[in-house]
């Protein structure tokens, strides 16, 4: 295995990446010290308090055998030495050092009781010397077990401070990271954007600037009959540059937020898109036909997006479309809580296996048409749709056209919206002029 494959080259980053990449990194290590400091906190404490009880326990357990235990019996842990009468007995096993006589010769001389803590041989003990009746008592308490019970706590807290530790910098790395997905998505839809404006306006851009040094030339010598068509290009192109700006924001604002949600009439925003396309259809000898149903078709999201989506399609569909042929956009509802729209062409259609590649930004299809097959209105279609919780489709075969079909959830609400009374341009069954039969 080669070098490059062990150790692959880092892809450059921009500087905003790294400025995320260095905050993402100083928040999970702020995170993991603060935890960490907490952790010791609730360590110490619990350390504290578990010290505080050995003790308590150490001198309840001299306190009893002082007062109720005898040299022969004592607790476990605990060693007797009685004196009286001028005789001392200690417990067998008494440890090196114990008793402690400095206590006992204190308290014989008429001293307090006393209570102590002391070391022998490397062991710590609790010892207690006071008087029981006529006898002088001295219990020693050894707390071995209980400097091993701290021992055995310190080492669970050790390792729970080293386990806690990689599991607070795992967690907090994920929510750094999941803290900075926001900024990162706004940097990945900033550039986006620009890829896109400078995309898909560089071609009409230049297409204008040309036809503008073409009009400038022609001004002194050309006919007016090739000035006006001059200038009606012109206009047409300044009309797709104003589209694909419109395109462009409203993707835009889509990224950010779909927009507040109303109840929509798909049948009005239908039949307002076959209305407006009507001029160009009939320039471009094609038939534009909208059909629907008597029942309402009311859906939840923002009206202009959803008009843009219906826009898009009926545009995408008469570029494609040879002059003879007929679009037509239907609108109903085949299941319950779903409402249906299809744009279906008799264009050039496009093959199976690009069905779903075609709502790629500016993914090119192989058919032939005389607009942009696919660049950004299928996506920005796309986007909006599943912005509105519905999903698009496509199917089509070259050279047997089209079929476009979104689908949209049925708002609840439909029963506030009014029900216009249907134009000339929505026929359930018949076309209007000279539209032809629905296929």
């Amino acid at each position: 295995m080669s070098l490059p494959a062990l150790f692959p080259r880092r892809t450059a980053r921009s500087p905003e990446q790294r400025r995320l990449a260095s905050a993402q990194w100083t928040i999970t290590l702020r995170i993991s010290l603060v935890m960490s400091v907490i952790m010791l906190l609730v360590g110490a404490i619990v350390y504290c308090v578990v010290l505080v009880a050995q003790r308590a326990d150490a001198e309840r357990e001299t306190q009893w055998s002082v007062e109720h235990n005898t040299v022969d019996s004592p607790p476990v842990c605990v060693w007797m030495t009685v004196e009286r009468d001028g005789l001392v007995r200690s417990t067998p096993g008494i440890p090196a050092g114990l008793p402690v006589t400095s206590s006992l010769d204190a308290v014989r001389e008429g001293g307090s009781p006393r209570l102590e803590r002391v070391e022998r041989g490397g062991e710590e003990y609790t010892v207690r010397t006071a008087w029981r009746g006529s006898e002088l008592v001295q219990a020693a308490y050894g707390e071995r077990f209980q400097r091993a019970d701290r021992n055995h706590l310190l080492l669970a807290f050790a390792a729970a401070e080293a386990v806690g530790l990689v599991l607070v910098a795992v967690a907090s790395g994920l929510l750094a990271r999941r803290a900075m997905t926001p900024l990162s998505e706004a940097l990945d839809r900033q550039r986006r954007f620009v890829a896109d404006a400078s995309h898909e306006l560089r071609t009409p851009l230049t297409q204008l600037h040309t036809r503008a040094q073409l009009l400038a030339r022609r001004s002194g010598s050309a006919s007016p009959q090739q000035l006006a068509g001059d200038l009606q290009r012109l206009v047409t192109g300044t009309r797709q540059l104003g589209d694909i700006i419109d395109d462009l924001l409203l993707s835009a604002r889509l990224s950010r937020s779909p927009g507040s949600c109303e109840p929509v009439d798909l049948d009005i925003l239908a039949e307002e898109a076959v209305t407006a396309e009507d001029a160009r259809a009939q320039s471009m000898g094609l038939t534009v036909r909208l059909r629907c149903g008597p029942e309402r078709h009311v859906v939840m999201g923002t009206a202009p997006a959803l008009r843009r989506v219906i826009a898009a399609l009926v545009d995408n569909a008469m570029g494609h479309t040879p002059p003879g042929g007929e679009v037509v956009v239907s609108v109903d509802a085949p299941l319950p809580g779903t409402v249906s729209l299809s744009v279906r062409d008799t264009g050039v259609g496009f093959p199976p296996e690009e069905a779903e590649r075609i709502f790629e930004r500016f993914a090119r299809g192989t058919a032939g048409g005389r607009g942009r097959r696919f660049g950004l209105g299928l996506a920005l279609a796309r986007e909006v749709v599943e912005s509105h919780r519905g999903r698009i489709t496509a199917e089509g075969r070259p050279g047997d056209g089209a079929l476009f079909t979104v689908e949209l959830p049925t708002a609840r609400v439909a029963e506030t919206i009014p029900r216009p009374r249907p134009s000339a341009a929505c026929l359930p069954a018949g076309a209007r002029g000279t539209d032809a039969p629905g296929p």
